[in-house]
């Protein structure tokens, strides 16, 4: 049944290695499925996915595998793990350990390690850029490319920060925690709660669960964040994308505007645009099975869109 949290069916913790980097991962349900790598945003591990969201992929057809990108969970990190406040993880260029093409050849490497040659990937917010951009770089990875809460990937700079919405991001600056876990546990349940629909609010048990698990393979790191951010890209642009594509977008995303979406439909010839009533930047049980079956949708035919398709645009729960 779609929508069941079932976390006993995750396999250990395994390592995927590119070069000195070690990448956490693990992988739910059955093989011989439809390959499919979820990549999450926001320096956050990958326990964030929901597992109901991930046991709906997997009920689609999925064989459904998760990973922390570096910098981030029990991957490897480039420095010591900061605090920084919002507008500085946002706004300073922090230092240059890694380049954009360093995180796209971390996602290959996953790949590699779990021994797909093809798999849809699907990345949520710094994830989504991420994905765009393994889209373009190995081309012959991408089976279908789902993009969600996320920028254009070739923006940069101002160009960039026009997406954005800076009220949450002005409320969660001005809140102070204490030190230690139950402050790193009430920081990022604020996030949680804060990327949340005021519709289809965050439900806070099941966020304080994946918070615990993901504070297990390591701090918060606002440090961290930024050196994913600020990674520059010297690829091709998004327009160059021949990947059949899903761009997935909450129509109350309190953090990156609906403008972001349709400015990465519209460059990406033939994609789908899906907005989702009632859902913030997040994924809440009320998009479940819609994010699934579109998901599924994506590679049912797994042609590449005409040259001349225009994006389609529709509404989904």
């Amino acid at each position: 049944m779609a929508g069941v949290t079932d976390i006993d069916t995750w396999s250990p913790t395994t390592y995927a290695r590119n070069g000195d980097v070690e990448l956490a991962y693990d992988r739910l349900g059955q093989r011989g499925g439809t390959p499919l790598l979820l990549m999450m945003g926001l320096a956050i591990s990958r326990f964030w996915w929901p597992d109901g969201l991930c046991r709906a992929l997997a009920d689609e057809g999925f064989d459904v595998v998760r990973y922390d990108q570096r910098d981030t969970g029990s991957s490897t990190r480039f420095g010591e793990s900061k605090r920084l406040g919002p507008w500085s993880m946002l706004l300073g260029p922090g230092p240059a350990r890694y380049t954009a093409e360093d995180l796209v050849d971390d996602a290959v490497a996953v790949l590699d390690a779990v021994g797909w040659e093809r798999a849809v990937v699907f990345g949520h917010s710094l994830g989504g850029i991420a994905a765009q951009r393994l889209a373009l770089r190995r081309p012959e990875r991408v089976r279908g490319l789902v993009t969600c809460d996320a920028p254009p990937s070739d923006a940069s700079g101002p160009r960039a920060l026009r997406y954005l919405r800076f009220g949450l991001v002005a409320r969660l600056a001005v809140k102070k925690y204490p030190e230690g876990r139950d402050g790193d546990i009430a920081a990022s349940l604020a996030v949680a709660k804060g990327l949340a629909s005021p519709v289809n609010p965050c439900d806070e048990a099941a966020a304080r669960a994946r918070i615990e698990r993901g504070l297990e393979s390591g701090p918060r790191d606002m440090a961290g964040l930024s050196r994913q951010m600020h990674a520059r890209w010297h690829g091709p642009r998004l327009s160059e994308v021949r990947t059949p594509t899903l761009v997935l977008h909450g129509e109350d995303d309190p953090l990156v505007r609906t403008s972001a979406a349709r400015a990465v439909a519209r460059a990406v010839r033939g994609a789908k645009l899906v907005v989702l009533d009632g859902v913030g930047h997040d994924l809440p049980p009320v998009a479940w099975r819609t994010v699934a079956e579109e998901t599924r949708r994506l590679v049912e035919t797994d042609g590449v869109p005409g040259k001349d398709d225009p994006a389609d645009e529709v509404t989904g729960r």
